[in-house]
């Protein structure tokens, strides 16, 4: 591995999109803005098509970008502009790409209907927006099941002023896999709607939830036969190489479909520093949990060859991927660690204060909007307010310049990730007051974990006009109607 300072030289020169000409997806325009001095602007081209992956040691048919899951890191700063041409030659499906958690323009965020029309067969579709924010998020298509197929990949937005708080850097994405293993996404969401869930049982007056189990006692409707980091199964994991001592910072993202995770480092402490690509107040955890949908950036410093462990929550298997130091072996039975991990206490991100320069100003909401999300209801449907995601219809009206606090209220028996697009929003936790004395703000996110029978306010500020969706993160609950949209002009 090439240390973090000198991967951000070689970008610089552009030397890093050769390194990725491989897979015959990018090409870099290096030349800066008018002026000659802002950022260089970066093109690239996606051709997501039927594959066949190894996962290692197990080889599955599967969709990807650039035949490799998950597809190629997007590594950019603050400001520059990506220019992303898609041609879809999936097998007779239509596709888009949605850059999670990027606040940019309307047209640009990859939604069926609100935003574009899906991509068809045969067709391409050109994506350009300046990047807005720096820290970690990914992309992935947003168009029925295809994101628990291997259509996504990480994005890492550098922040130069960041480089002295760590040594050296990891991209870890989580994966739940069930694709090319005797069935497909698309039919185990058939089966969901043909049959229905498994009994939940009596949700009682708190669905489940103990300090080890905040979420509740239900961990998904989908049972996979493999998790997986960075593309690989626990019983072969990737190996990174690092020197003793170093301070690492991990950049977790979680590309599941229908699985929460739970993360930690053996024997090693990790300070928290961003969640949802925006800083917070640093906290040690010793481990985190984490939802669809949802990142988390942490530092550790190694002492010794340890591995990266991710639980399914309230499932049975593991991920993990092996950190290295000095090529000593890390030890390949964890099983009594992962039974350990499944009693711990982790650290909900939302719990986090953001770091006060990216608080938003204080202030009384001009307007709160109540989202009920009820399920599953005549067999496998789930609703917001008592209603399917029926776009573009039935969404909710607000106007710009707004303070808008939606309120997530789960009546179900099931946590549900809920993100919202174009946005960043701010966890106001209730104090007890009154007012503006009444809530406490938090971390600055854009996908946040509502527990069974809990409610989660979050305020936004309406400066991005367009139609944006929030909806639940499990890719069946959205496929099966968990969803709605705000819109402003």
């Amino acid at each position: 591995m090439m240390d973090r300072r000198r991967f951000l030289t070689f970008s610089a020169v552009g030397a890093a999109a050769g390194s990725l000409g491989a897979c015959s997806l990018w090409s870099a325009d290096r030349a800066a803005e008018p002026g000659g001095s802002g950022p260089a602007d970066l093109r690239m081209s996606f051709g997501p098509a039927e594959t066949d992956i190894d996962l290692g040691g197990v080889s599955v048919p599967t969709w990807a970008y650039g035949n490799q899951v998950p597809g190629p890191e997007i590594r950019l700063r603050k400001g520059q502009r990506l220019h992303a041409s898609l041609t879809n030659k999936l097998p007779g499906a239509d596709t888009t790409i949605h850059w999670h958690g990027l606040a940019i323009p309307n047209p640009m965020d990859g939604v069926p209907v609100l935003t574009q029309p899906p991509t068809p067969v045969g067709q391409t579709f050109e994506y350009d927006f300046v990047i807005p924010d720096s820290g970690t998020y990914y992309y992935h298509s947003h168009v029925g099941t295809q994101l628990d197929r291997g259509l996504y990949g990480p994005i890492v937005i550098e922040d130069p002023d960041e480089g002295d708080a760590y040594d050296d850097e990891l991209v870890v994405v989580l994966d739940d896999w069930i694709d090319g293993t005797g069935t497909t996404p698309d039919q185990v969401l058939e089966n969901l709607r043909t049959t229905g869930m498994r009994d939940m049982g009596d949700m009682g007056p708190d669905a489940g939830i103990t300090p080890s189990t905040p979420m509740g006692g239900d961990g998904g409707d989908v049972v996979y036969p493999y998790y997986l980091i960075n593309g690989r199964v626990s019983d072969d994991p990737q190996v990174a190489d690092f020197r003793p001592g170093q301070r690492i910072r991990l950049r977790v993202i979680n590309a599941g479909g229908d699985t929460v995770f739970v993360v930690a480092v053996p024997n090693h402490a990790m300070t928290i520093t961003h969640t949802d690509g925006f800083p917070v107040v640093p906290e040690q955890a010793d481990s985190v949990i984490l939802g669809m949908g949802e990142r988390f950036d942490a530092i550790i410093t190694l002492e010794s060859s340890v591995p990266v462990v991710a639980a399914a929550y309230r499932k049975d298997g593991h991920a993990r991927m092996n950190l290295r130091v000095s090529n000593a072996a890390t030890g390949a039975d964890i099983d009594d660690f992962v039974s350990t991990l499944r009693t711990m206490v982790p650290l909900d991100t939302a719990s986090l204060a953001a770091a006060p320069e990216v608080n938003l100003p204080p202030g009384d909401p001009d307007r709160v909007i109540d989202m009920r999300l009820a399920g599953p209801v005549d067999g496998y449907n789930w609703t917001i307010n008592g209603r399917l995601y029926d776009p573009p219809n039935d969404g909710y009206p607000v106007e710009p310049g707004e303070r808008v606090r939606i309120r997530y209220i789960n009546e179900s028996a099931m946590v549900h990730p809920m993100h919202l697009h174009g946005h960043t929003f701010q966890v106001m936790t209730p104090t007890g007051g009154t007012g503006a004395d009444g809530f406490k703000p938090m971390a600055r996110k854009d996908t946040v974990l509502v527990a069974p029978l809990a409610t989660i306010d979050v305020d936004i500020d309406t400066n991005n006009p367009g139609r944006w969706i929030t909806h639940c993160h499990n890719v069946y609950h959205l496929d099966a109607g968990l969803a709605t949209f705000i819109y402003y002009e």
